[in-house]
């Protein structure tokens, strides 16, 4: 099964600006039927929730359909999907909670891999606890991180195992399922950073044995909305800081104050998207779940075809040094050029209308163990509604810099 690529940047307004989006990592456009959806809810009225007239009706029906959504991205169920601003923020929110009653001895495992909204959060509960903070390393001449490493790192006092998915900057993927076994086999709790998985691959919260599934909508075609995605009875079991008034029921003990619920149209909207573009050759009847399951394999193979174009380019560019050289890992491109920082070559491809961006973006670790702070690199990536002019504009235009 591939994809309409035309067909699909058709409904991007956004791309209709000349400019090439290799900022996705950073953040993607919006199709227009999610602006639809959010305009939609607006235009319809909404009210806040549990009340007994229709709008606040509608706004519980929205909230309602974008648990199922993203449930149905992820592999999750429904009445386990927490919702939030951002990932960054329901991390501390749930850190907070997982680590009240962390002790000193307590051992707490992070890696340099990850986004620090992955890792700082987690660290300084440990301090807080008195718990011990062990690391695992990145291979700074591969990019991977090794599961191995993981048998000497878990522990009977380990509490809790964090670790992404996929890298935000040179797109590693590790084997999580090996790491998070570890993890519940030593009793182990294990958090996950999907955010930027998501947007590239299939996703199975179960496959990858996540406790804790974390995504952002705003990297998946989507508004700025954040999930949690867990087990319901794992979430019963956690009590948060809450207003004595405000439900005690979950997953909504979890969410302080009132939602966005027109931003949760437009989440569900934007699966929806997704879900559509496998085209005709989903099967008829589908489920929402095989629906975007069948997607999300298609865009893979799409991206993992367009990438390799893109870095054969770069590789093959003697002022160009690339970072990461992962045997699995998304469509995510970090390299420096030779005679320039990389805020220059941000700023001279910014002039050829192609969208990158230079700077650790919150890799903080990971830049440190590449040995690239403090200037960084350059990230340019690539998901479902980039082609192949993209990929050629931006090649071009690096090229321009070894002259």
């Amino acid at each position: 099964m591939g994809l309409d690529v035309s067909a699909i940047r058709a409904a991007y307004p956004a791309l209709g600006d000349g400019f090439a989006y290799l900022d996705g990592a950073a953040g993607t456009q919006v199709p227009a039927p999610v602006i639809q959806a959010i305009a939609a809810a607006y235009a319809d009225g909404l009210g806040n929730s549990g009340g007994v007239f229709p709008a606040s009706a509608r706004s519980d029906a929205i909230t309602a359909e974008c648990r199922r959504a993203i449930a149905a991205l992820t592999g999750g169920d429904p009445g386990g999907v927490i919702l939030g601003p951002n990932m960054t923020t329901l991390t501390y929110r749930l850190a907070g909670v997982l680590s009240r009653d962390w002790r000193p001895g307590d051992e707490v495992v992070v890696s340099r891999l990850d986004h620090d909204a992955n890792v700082r959060p987690w660290v300084q509960a440990a301090a807080r606890a008195g718990a011990e903070v062990r690391w695992a390393q990145v291979d700074p001449a591969t990019g991977e991180l090794p599961a191995a490493q993981y048998a000497g790192l878990i522990s009977a006092r380990t509490r809790l195992v964090a670790v992404s998915a996929a890298s935000n900057i040179i797109g590693t993927r590790p084997d999580v399922p090996a790491i998070t076994a570890r993890a519940r086999a030593a009793g182990a709790l294990s958090y996950v950073d999907g955010v930027h998985a998501t947007p590239h691959v299939p996703v199975d919260v179960a496959a990858l044995g996540a406790d804790f599934y974390a995504t952002s909508a705003y990297k998946w075609s989507g508004p700025h909305i954040g999930a949690v995605v867990a087990d319901p009875a794992l979430l019963d079991t956690l009590h948060p800081d809450k207003l004595v008034p405000s439900p005690d029921y979950i997953p909504d003990r979890f969410e302080l104050g009132t939602l966005p619920f027109a931003d949760l149209a437009g989440t569900a909207a934007a699966v929806e998207h997704l879900a559509g573009l496998g085209g005709a050759a989903v099967p008829a009847g589908a489920t929402l779940r095989e629906r975007v399951t069948a997607s999300m394999t298609a865009v893979a193979a799409y991206e993992e075809r367009l990438f390799a174009g893109l870095l054969a380019g770069l590789d093959g560019m003697e002022h160009v040094t690339t970072y990461g050289k992962a045997a699995s890992r998304t469509a995510t491109a970090y390299f420096t050029v030779a005679g320039h920082t990389p805020d220059q070559v941000a700023e001279h491809l910014a002039r050829r209308r192609v969208n990158v961006w230079s700077g650790d973006n919150y890799a903080y670790e990971l830049t440190g163990a590449l040995g690239l702070r403090p200037l960084c690199a350059v990230r340019a990536g690539l998901v479902h509604y980039n082609d192949d002019t993209d990929v050629v504009r931006l090649l071009d235009a690096v090229a321009e810099l070894a002259r």
